[in-house]
Formats: C-alpha cells, structure tokens, sequence
C-alpha cells in the first residue's frame, strides 16, 4: 500500500469509501452487513487505514455499519471520517444533536478526521451564518479532543470555496473534492486543485471514477487505453493520473463488492505514473466522451449580452453538460439550478432566440436550455 504524510500521519493513499457498500436486493438502506465487515476486514489486513463515512450515506445506516465492523480492530489501527450534514438545510440548527448522535451511532470517543459536507451555492450562506453555530462548536469539539482533524467537502464552484476559505480556512486541515481526469478540466477540479494549493490545504480525492464511469468506458475508448499500456485495466488509468498530482493525500473510493476493493488496493501497491503518451492517450478518451451529447460552449459570453431575461447562459450550458454526462438523475446540475432564483433558473428562457443569433458555436441555446429544464423539473 502507497502511505502519505499528514502532518505526524501515515494515511494509506486509498481509502475506503463507505457511501457505496454492498447492499441487499438494490435497497440503498439495507446494507449487507456480513459482506461489508468482510471488506472492512480485508481492507484492513492489506493497508488501508482510511475509511470516510456520513450522516445520510444508505439513509443513516452507514454510520452504524462501518462503526460495528471497526469495533472489531484495535482503534489505533485505523482513521474514522465522518461530515456534518449540511447538505440539508433543515439540520443547520442542529449540530451538537448530531455530532453527538454520530459519535453514538459510530461506538467512537472521538473522530479522526470530520468534515463540513457538501460545501456549495446552496448551503454558503447558512455555513457562514453565525446564528447557527456550526464552525464555533466544531473547533469546540476539536480543542477538546473529539475531533482530531477538521475540513471540509465541496462540490460548489470555486468562487463558493473562495468565500469558504475567507471565513473559515485557517483552520481548515483538509478538504475532500470530486476529482477525477474527466472532471479536471471539465469542473475545473485543476483550479480547485490550485486554490488549495494557496492556502496550503491538502486534497482528499471523492469520485476518483466518477460514479464508476471511468470504470465502464465505451469499446473504443477502452482500447485506446489497453493499446498504450495493455497490463493496466480502465479503472486503474483513474487511479494513476490521480497518483501523479503531488496535493492529493486521500483517494476515496466506494467500494461495493470484494472483486473491487482487491483490484483497487492492487493498483495502490505501487505508483506507476503516466508517461507523454499515455497522457495523450487519456485526453483522447476526454475529448470523445465530452463530445457525447455536450455543447461546445466556451463561455465567450456574447449570448448574455443578448438575453432579455439576463441569464447566466454559459454557466446554465456548464451544468447542463454535466447533467449530460451523468444523467438525468445528476445531483449537481439539480442542486446548482435548485439554489437559482426562479428567473434565473433555465425555464426562464422565453426563446426569443437573440442568444443562439450571435453564437459562435452554433448552439440551439433556446432548445438546450428547455430540454434542461425539462429533464430537471425545475
């Protein structure tokens, strides 16, 4: 197992994602416990010392799961995260209820690492706000003890990270965003990358296979990969062009069954780093799954000159390609439009057409943006 340093730690560079554990008959909430202690175990006897958790991951059972199966192991022989969940609004107000649920339901004294979860434009304003209290008890809960480490989760934009850090980010130890090769240009997951840099944040890796897409390419693009290094299967390209960025500490992967814990800590046991052309090859499998069913914006911005409702066509255009890419069901894309104004939000569009009138690209923009608020029901 490949470890890295963190401040007087040794994390394993694969961690053990407990979002995505075996479950019974497709049921998100009933976790196959017995299969999920077994992972655990095996994750454990082959060097993985991280395991990341969270309020609402298989609707509140993943807690309790991962907490009977490290109940098992000595506590010194692994690392527990777990996030405040502010992803939902309604739980602003109830951080101490929670906190201390968590540590009930985990059988934990403390915890390793502890994050605010899912910092983005819809949450922002609450995280900041000092009514509720959050970032005053956790550093309480830090300075006594029960949490060790403290950062933070984001999907959110880098302007909404930007505003985070201001407030927050002298203390923040870490952070956990979605990055991936897909994701590095096309999330700019590269400027997130960098502005992290700046304020000496380490980097936690989520969605290293974006949802097990980078797992499942189509033929050709597999091919290409298998061409330029034919003992290396798709998922592990994912996995070593992450092992090449110098900030990444943690790389988080949901693990849903045995056959893929073993292939993953096998792609962990050494670093193999991409040459030219294998990069090369990487960028051509980006290319040709960025030009299946996106727009070729480049956010030139000549449209929102145009637009008598003055909306924000090309960030509209950016979540609608993510929405393309994941599907229809992309929480992203929903919670981004979501945190919208309702003027502001794709079916606000009136289809006049003056945008698509002076597009370079050519892109039916009326009719891209009704088919996205369509499909988001928004």
């Amino acid at each position: 197992m490949i470890y890295r340093d963190f401040q007087d730690l040794k994390l394993s560079a694969l961690g053990f994602g407990a979002m995505r554990l075996p479950v019974i008959d497709g049921d998100d909430g009933k976790i196959d416990e017995p299969a999920a202690t077994e992972m655990v175990d095996y994750a454990l006897e082959h060097g993985i010392n991280y395991f990341d958790t969270a309020w609402g991951y298989h609707n509140g059972n993943s807690e309790l799961v991962m907490g009977r199966a490290l109940a098992r192991h000595p506590r010194e022989s692994f690392y527990v995260a777990t996030k405040f969940p502010g992803y939902d609004l309604a739980n602003m107000d109830k951080v101490a209820e929670i906190f201390e649920r968590q540590l009930e339901k985990t059988g934990l004294d403390y915890f390793d690492f502890y994050l605010f979860h899912n910092v983005c434009e819809m949450n922002i304003d609450a995280y900041l706000d000092p009514k509720f209290g959050i970032y005053d008890y956790l550093m309480k809960q830090k300075e006594a003890g029960r949490i060790r480490h403290l950062g933070f989760s984001a999907h959110g934009s880098i302007p909404v990270m930007e505003r985070f850090l201001e407030a927050y980010g002298k203390d923040m130890e870490f952070c956990q965003i979605q990055l991936n090769y897909l994701d590095w240009e096309f999330q700019d997951a590269r400027g997130k990358v960098e502005l992290l840099k700046k304020w000496n944040i380490p980097v936690w890796v989520m969605e290293p296979v974006r949802g097990g897409k980078l797992a499942n390419l189509s033929e050709a693009n597999a091919a290409k990969l298998t061409a330029a290094r034919p003992d290396e299967e798709p998922v592990a390209w994912a996995f070593r062009f992450l092992q090449d960025i110098p900030e990444v500490v943690v790389t988080l992967s949901g693990m849903s069954n045995m056959d893929q814990l073993k292939a993953n800590i096998a792609t962990f046991e050494e670093e193999r780093p991409l040459s030219d052309a294998e990069r090369a090859a990487l960028a051509e499998v980006v290319a040709d799954m960025l030009g299946q069913g996106t727009v070729p914006c480049t956010a030139c911005h000549y449209c929102t000159s145009h637009c008598p409702q003055g909306l924000d066509i090309p960030t509209l255009l950016s979540m609608y390609n993510q929405m393309k890419l994941t599907g229809k069901g992309d929480f992203i894309s929903s919670m981004l439009v979501g945190a919208l104004p309702d003027d502001k939000k794709p079916s606000a569009c009136i289809g006049c057409g003056a945008c698509a009138a002076v597009c370079p690209q050519q892109i039916d923009i009326p009719g891209t943006l009704a088919e996205f608020a369509e499909a988001l029901g928004l």
